[in-house]
């Protein structure tokens, strides 16, 4: 299992955009085959910060999604709305 921890600075009044896209991100991903778990969350503090937690079965089931229909129409269209580039860590159960 792999854990991915996708943390974004969104631009101020650019949160609600974002989130409509991860939506869309969200519920496509949650279909492949792999996903054991997918989801958006907001900082408790900043509501400018947000990060997504994925979990997969292994490193083919994200290749997989990295290269998805949903994911190269979706993930582009962050850029504009985010601050600076995304922190993604990846995480491996010990």
């Amino acid at each position: 299992m792999i854990t991915i921890v996708a943390k974004n600075s969104i631009k101020p009044g650019k949160a609600e955009q974002f989130k409509v896209l991860a939506e869309r991100l969200i519920n496509e991903s949650r279909k492949e085959r792999g996903c054991i778990s997918y989801n958006l969350y907001e900082d408790a503090s900043n509501c400018n910060i947000l990060t997504f937690i994925e979990v997969w079965e292994n490193s083919e089931a994200i290749n997989l999604h990295n290269n998805s229909e949903h994911f190269t129409g979706i993930v582009p269209k962050f850029g504009d709305l985010k601050d600076g580039k995304s922190e993604i860590n990846l995480y491996k159960v010990v």
